[in-house]
């Protein structure tokens, strides 16, 4: 698959509705109208709380899942606010992603910073 039809989303902003209506909003969107081939979502900072704590977003990371979204989380934020077994419950990929983001950035790929 080219670069040109990956996109990725780093997720740092844990405003609720932020996170509906625009990170899992257009995630699932991209997958299930085939605006891009894959997206994966980063979970970062704070966002690893808002994700193990909100029923309504768990519900929304579940659809994005569903809809073929790859949901990762940094291990480094989610061990440090003890969420990490409860996101891997849900189904949320954990691992450290500083290298995978920094290559991103690197190698031009398609972030977006939310």
């Amino acid at each position: 698959m080219s670069k040109a039809n990956k996109l990725y989303i780093l997720w740092t902003n844990a405003d609720p509705v932020t996170s509906d209506k625009m990170v899992m909003m257009y995630g699932i969107n991209s997958r299930l109208y085939g605006w891009w081939e894959e997206v994966t979502i980063l979970i970062w900072g704070a966002t690893a709380r808002l994700a193990a704590g909100n029923e309504g977003i768990q519900e929304r990371i579940k659809q994005a899942l569903q809809a073929g979204v790859r949901v990762v989380a940094c291990k480094g934020c989610s061990d440090q606010l003890a969420v990490s077994d409860k996101l891997e419950e849900m189904g949320v990929e954990v691992a450290y992603i500083g290298e995978d983001l920094t290559r991103i950035l690197k190698d031009n790929e398609r972030l977006l910073t939310i």
